[in-house]
């Protein structure tokens, strides 16, 4: 059979559409689409908190056993005293919660089991030398599950604590409370946000007026069993960080405590600070305040000037008033030494000369709290004008 060339000529055009279509009718082996899972989306607790984070110059980290963190935190006696509640009552079996025993001696917070078997907050008078029975703390039950690691500031009302609850956004997260005295409880409780909480447990925030020095305990970033123990300068008044001024990742760092020499700016502050920190731990609990037995003192005038000497006061008249303040402080030992006798022989008396020493014991702690009053009143007084002074030169 013979073939035209018209008919070779068709061949050819239609042959490489034919041999296309049938590589278009090959099975194409599609891959599996492997899909990424959307990372979860952080709480807006946490990221309103991050972007109020307060400014804070943290003086130094020490990392402890858990079980003894109470050792790397020194106070003066008029800042009170801190133990575990097991020391406390003399137990030998160990016990969760911890105690603040405030400077007088008579009166305690501490934590411990409530009928529920959840740790709860709990306050008790001394009279003599027997405790009252305790009295749960009220007003900070709303978002709150569990309580612990309290501590009172030295005007007796402003109350700190870790709890545990709704408004935690962690395990134990520090709150700020204060006492509502017309009501005998206390005002609803604030998170005392970043950097001082986080995701991880956060407790036993504790503040030294007298060396202006302040404590507080994390788990954060640490191995099971151990604990941080910062130190830090406690701010007069509340700032935070410009979000204009850091990026977002300095912002995360600074709320999360990356690096504490972020926070030391000149470093001035945090050097005066590291001073009276080491002076503190030296001394143990050693006042930082003048002695009347003694020329040497210790009187702090800000966190870069502490005057070790009556003749450095430069103000007009703050020589006099530090006197003032001298024969005060005297008069504030003598008392305590007194009312101490007065609880001792409360304690052994009989029951009809009780209402008696009951009434002397009630006088002299209302005459010791206003001496110290007044003693912190004239300190404020002698420390602000020698600041003005300072300023001035």
């Amino acid at each position: 059979m013979r073939i035209s060339k018209l008919s070779i000529i068709v061949i050819a055009l239609i042959l490489p559409f034919s041999l296309q279509a049938q590589k278009k009718k090959k099975t194409v082996v599609k891959k599996p689409v492997v899909t990424v899972p959307a990372e979860p989306e952080e709480d807006p607790r946490i990221t309103e908190m991050r972007e109020l984070t307060q400014q804070i110059v943290f003086i130094d980290s020490t990392v402890i056993d858990k079980n003894h963190f109470l050792d790397a935190i020194s106070l003066n006696p008029e800042s009170g005293e801190l133990s575990r509640y097991d020391e406390f009552i003399g137990s030998d079996e160990p016990l969760e919660g911890y105690v603040y025993l405030n400077e007088m001696g008579n009166k305690c917070y501490f934590s411990n089991e409530n009928e529920d078997g959840r740790i709860w907050l709990y306050t008790a008078d001394k009279l003599g030398q027997e405790w009252a029975a305790p009295i749960p703390v009220t007003g900070i039950e709303e978002g709150i599950t569990e309580v612990n690691y309290p501590f009172v500031m030295a005007d007796g009302i402003t109350l700190y604590f870790a709890a545990k609850g709704s408004e935690s956004i962690g395990g134990y997260d520090i709150f700020i409370t204060r006492s509502d005295t017309e009501n005998a409880n206390f005002f609803k409780p604030e998170n005392l946000g970043m950097p001082f909480n986080s995701e991880a447990n956060d407790y036993m925030f504790a503040v030294d007026e007298m060396a202006n020095i302040g404590y507080f305990v994390t788990d954060r970033r640490q191995p099971a069993g151990k604990v941080c123990v910062y130190t830090f300068i406690p701010p007069t008044t509340r700032r935070t960080y410009n979000p204009d001024t850091y990026t977002d990742q300095q912002l995360r760092s600074r709320a999360e405590i990356r690096r504490i020499a972020d926070t030391w700016g000149n470093g001035k502050d945090r050097k005066a600070a590291l001073a009276r920190l080491e002076n503190l731990r030296a001394q143990g609990k050693r006042k930082l305040t003048a002695s009347s037995n003694s020329n040497q003192i210790a009187f702090v005038i800000n966190d870069r000037v502490t005057y070790t000497s009556p003749s450095q006061f430069k103000a007009p008249d703050n020589d006099v008033l530090f006197k003032e303040y001298l024969s005060m402080q005297k008069q504030q030992k003598e008392l305590k030494e007194n009312l101490d006798k007065s609880r001792n022989f409360y304690a052994k008396a009989r029951k009809s000369d009780r209402d008696i020493l009951r009434k002397e014991i009630l006088d002299s702690e209302r005459q010791y709290e206003h001496y110290l009053k007044e003693m912190k009143s004239l300190e404020k007084r002698i420390r602000n004008a020698e600041n003005e002074t300072l300023n001035n030169q």
